[in-house]
């Protein structure tokens, strides 16, 4: 059963992804979001052949929260062009010892894991303490396993992502992050949108 959308139009479609499940199909057997709003969209609107519909970013399958999907070409296309404010939510194993600051790392990956490097690409993240251990994150970039491979560089690894440091193992391999808001201008109207989805933890 799928939540309703957090936003639907006729060339976006705006989801909360729930930690665990893949955004995309993989090409092995395994569930995905996207499969999963595809059919939602097929049978909604009755559509006899396939389904336009394409992530404009990903999140990791460990990761939950907002995922925006185009639903034609025109708009994946002034999407990808696009700036978007993409604001996470975060619990750590420890507070950080700076309650407010930017992240600067150079950061490679291969095909499962970041690390820094000063080889790497330039990955940047504004970070707030909210309560404790839970803070807010802005992405400045767009790195693989970024905000993972961040906070685990700082000795603040997310609960539960284990990968990264997580002394905590959480059901189904989830870890603690949440993408939690997006500001947005719509590729047509040229709208702002401002887009959220509260954080479970």
């Amino acid at each position: 059963m799928l939540e309703n959308p957090l936003y639907e139009d006729n060339h976006l479609l705006i989801v909360n992804k729930p930690a665990g499940l893949l955004t995309q199909p993989s090409g092995t057997a395994q569930d995905s979001l996207e499969s999963r709003w595809k059919q939602w969209v097929k049978e909604k609107y009755q559509k006899p052949g396939n389904v336009f519909l394409e992530a404009i970013h990903r999140l990791d399958k460990p990761v939950s929260g907002i995922v925006v999907f185009a639903k034609t070409s025109k708009a994946l296309s002034r999407m990808h062009q696009a700036e978007r404010k993409k604001i996470y939510t975060a619990l750590l194993e420890k507070e950080p010892e700076i309650p407010q600051a930017t992240l600067q790392h150079y950061l490679v990956h291969d095909e499962y894991h970041a690390r820094v490097d000063p080889n790497g690409k330039l990955s940047i993240l504004h970070y707030k303490v909210i309560d404790k251990k839970r803070v807010e994150i802005e992405l400045e970039t767009g790195r693989y396993h970024q905000i993972r491979a961040q906070f685990a560089a700082i000795g603040c690894p997310i609960v539960g992502d284990v990968k990264y440091g997580s002394c905590t193992t959480l059901p189904g391999g989830v870890i603690y992050l949440h993408h939690s808001r997006v500001e947005l201008v719509h590729p047509v109207s040229e709208n702002g949108l401002v887009i959220e989805c509260p954080s479970p933890f």
